[in-house]
């Protein structure tokens, strides 16, 4: 399983730094608007982190616990879809000046999976004993 989450981090991660180069230089062309650019901004740095830590876990899968790491990346996966997600569907309907409303509350349940996403690999590590430990 850890292969997979492997892939999907390498994916992503070649995916976030496309979409980060846009916000960097294709966003500021097609609106000024601070707040907008600094939203889509935290949407990739939050994606990046997460793509990282997803390929951490990736790599953990050998040492702690499947079945909590397993979580783990379903978590951050989910986290990365649906905060940055609903951060670059925000931008995109603010700039097209559209109605926002139906998207805003998703934001919050993204990052509730990243911290879900982070307990269990706290957790994860915490279940496994290390020779001497009772």
């Amino acid at each position: 399983m850890h292969k997979n989450y492997l892939s999907l981090a390498a994916l992503l991660g070649a995916i976030t730094v496309a979409i980060g180069a846009f916000g960097a230089h294709g966003l500021q062309r097609i609106t000024t608007d601070p707040a907008i650019i600094q939203s889509y901004q935290t949407a990739v740095q939050y994606q990046m982190i997460h793509v990282l830590a997803l390929l951490a876990v990736s790599i953990l899968f050998q040492q702690f616990s499947a079945v909590l790491l397993q979580w783990t990346a379903n978590l951050f996966l989910a986290g990365i879809f649906l905060f940055s997600g609903s951060i670059y569907i925000l931008t995109y309907l603010k700039i097209n000046g559209m109605t926002t409303r139906w998207i805003g509350p998703v934001t919050p349940l993204g990052g509730v999976l990243f911290i879900g996403g982070w307990v269990c690999l706290f957790l994860a590590v915490q279940k496994k004993k290390t020779k001497g430990e009772g």
